[in-house]
């Protein structure tokens, strides 16, 4: 049996049919933003590798710190035990998130982190004297991961979890925000989408622990841009409530949208935060749940006292060296300015589209660019092409789209905008 014929029969990928499973490239090597393929085709990996590599496949920094930690200590528990590679990197979080997150909780996943959030949210209303605050509100066409607790606040309609519908808890949704972020803002509650929130939290707040969301850009969902005036609003509509305000950035954070995080966009914070996915330079998984001191104290003062959450490899010195080399890199280099020309030049090379038959809509916002078509398209479809096209895109929905490596050169993301054009033509 061969590798291929193996894959074929036993393994099992992310949102495929193993009765009818579309096409799957053998990658032997990855470097940059370069897949080399198993017959010598190299493809430009235009998704990061699902949003993670922003610094490239296989960073020199990265992997020798990780080379070095190896040797080291891979693993060592977290429960009554420290160590420096989890030390700094929390040093480093602080000096680059809101002031008021100060509390840091390192997780396994995304997917995970969302999980913690939401548990700590609960745990804190129970300990600060609101056991009857358990569920969440969000809004819709959001996307928070696959496991159980994530699942159940996302799009209950639209997204990729509605079968699971009468098994997960019951959450409260509202409209997603109507304004874009590149219109302007329209200050009455009735037209911008906050009324709704508003008599959402206010109609439920006794058994609401904390509003979950997207800022600015939900990704799977459906790659939307809303205006962060929504969030500020949020914000004290949460407050007047007694609600608790959880920021999913695992998508956005670490300089995709042009700024460092989604929430830069705001003029507060949250109370909560999770980041992943780009947190290790996409080298190993790995996240992490920041909370204010509020929350942690609040738990900490109330029964039991410890947060009920643990994992076997919380705070992996591995990963845990992976993502301090990742943030040293972003400390030291040129990302905005690369994610600013990067940004420049989707705008340029993605408007075309716009005239072509089929599209709805293009919106670019940092190094994320957005061909949205009036019909669903095929990712196997785009998969077969990735080698003809010299790219690897993944449409999904409706959505063309990529987002591509910070270190992406001028001529590699011409390669990207034409091959995204070209599916944009055919699919």
């Amino acid at each position: 049996m061969t590798q291929f014929e193996f894959d074929r029969a036993h393994l099992w990928h992310p949102y495929t049919n193993v009765v009818q499973p579309g096409p799957v490239h053998h990658v032997t090597q990855a470097e940059g933003v370069w897949l080399t393929l198993a017959d010598g085709t190299r493809v430009i990996d235009a998704m990061s590798s699902w949003w993670c590599t922003i610094h490239g496949h296989r960073h020199p920094a990265i992997t020798a710190a990780m080379h070095a930690q190896l040797d080291r200590m891979p693993h060592v528990m977290f429960g009554g035990l420290t160590h420096d590679p989890a030390v700094q990197l929390g040093q480093q979080l602080l000096d680059i998130t809101p002031d008021q997150l100060t509390r840091i909780f390192y997780c396994d996943s995304g997917s995970v982190a969302v999980e913690v959030a939401m548990k700590m949210a609960v745990q804190y209303q129970y300990a600060t004297g609101h056991p009857g605050r358990s569920q969440f509100a969000t809004i819709r066409s959001g996307y928070h991961g696959d496991t159980w607790k994530a699942m159940s606040v996302c799009d209950p309609n639209t997204g990729m979890h509605h079968l699971f519908a009468g098994a997960l808890s019951m959450q409260h949704f509202v409209d997603r925000p109507p304004i874009t972020l590149t219109e302007n803002w329209v200050d009455d509650p009735a037209l911008n989408g906050l009324a709704q929130l508003e008599q959402v939290l206010a109609s439920n707040a006794a058994s609401i622990a904390a509003l979950i969301l997207e800022p600015v850009v939900q990704g799977t969902g459906g790659m939307y841009f809303y205006h962060p005036e929504y969030l500020n609003t949020a914000r004290r509509l949460c407050d007047d409530h007694g609600i608790l305000l959880i920021y999913d950035e695992i998508a956005t954070g670490f300089g995709r949208t042009g700024r460092m995080f989604a929430t830069n966009f705001c003029d507060h914070a949250p109370d909560i935060l999770c980041l992943g996915k780009a947190l290790t330079g996409g080298h190993i998984s790995f996240a992490t749940t920041m909370a204010s001191d509020r929350v942690a104290q609040g738990i900490g003062h109330g029964a039991p006292g410890v947060f009920m959450h643990g994992p076997t490899f919380m705070a992996n010195p591995l990963a845990c060296t992976a993502a301090s080399a990742s943030l040293s890199l972003l400390a030291e280099g040129t990302w905005q300015q690369d994610v600013a020309r990067i940004e420049a030049q989707l705008e340029a090379e993605l408007a075309p589209a716009r005239t072509l038959p089929g599209v709805a809509n293009v919106r670019v916002l940092g190094a994320i660019g957005v061909i949205e078509m009036y019909h669903d398209v095929s990712a196997d479809t785009a998969n077969r092409m990735a080698p003809e096209l010299g790219v690897y895109l993944r449409p999904f929905g409706r959505k063309i789209y990529t987002m591509p490596p910070f270190v992406t050169s001028p001529d590699e993301l011409t390669a990207i905008t034409n091959a995204m054009l070209s599916l944009a033509r055919v699919l």
